[in-house]
């Protein structure tokens, strides 16, 4: 576990240099690649809820303090979207293949309206009709585009446990 841990520090800690350096200033068809959002789904579905969301705020956190914005608004984003991840990984999405092209599409569109709240919420600028309208659909492409690399890189570093899937024998007594 704590291999695992630092495996995945390891990988979001890079992964964030580059979202926040990189891929910041990207703009493609008015969509922004959301390389972090994408690596913190694919740890948490390989790892599960807790997991994920202390993945996802860790890495929020380090990805607030990289850009000097509001501490804490990535990371609370980053948080929800790990453990509810981690938790369709944990029931549903357990060995499907399409689990983390659905879990990217669906929580990109969640990571969208949460910002969008937020902002709202806290008083600045949110233009909806740029995020919804224009630019949710470019950044739902461009996410679904890195999340097949991503996710085989993270799966090939972080492979799932042989022990987890395993039921164990229940002997009633009596």
């Amino acid at each position: 576990m704590i291999a695992d841990a630092g495996k995945a520090a390891g990988i979001l800690f890079v992964t964030v240099i580059v979202q926040v350096s990189i891929l910041s200033t990207v703009d493609i068809a008015h969509g922004r690649p959301k390389l972090l959002l994408v690596t913190v789904i694919a740890v948490a579905l390989l790892r599960g809820a807790v997991f994920g969301a202390l993945a996802g705020f860790c890495a929020g956190f380090v990805a607030d303090t990289g850009t000097f914005g509001m501490l804490g608004f990535t990371s609370l984003l980053l948080t929800l979207a790990g453990y509810w991840t981690g938790r369709y990984g944990e029931t549903t999405g357990r060995d499907r293949a399409h689990a983390p092209v659905l879990s990217v599409a669906v929580v990109t569109v969640l990571y969208q309206f949460g910002a969008l709240l937020l902002h709202f919420m806290l008083g600045e600028p949110a233009p909806a009709r740029e995020v919804l309208l224009v630019g949710l659909f470019p950044t739902i492409f461009l996410n679904l585009l890195l999340t097949f690399p991503v996710y085989a890189l993270v799966r090939r570093l972080l492979p799932p446990h042989v022990w987890a899937d395993r039921a164990h024998e229940v002997r009633l007594l009596g």
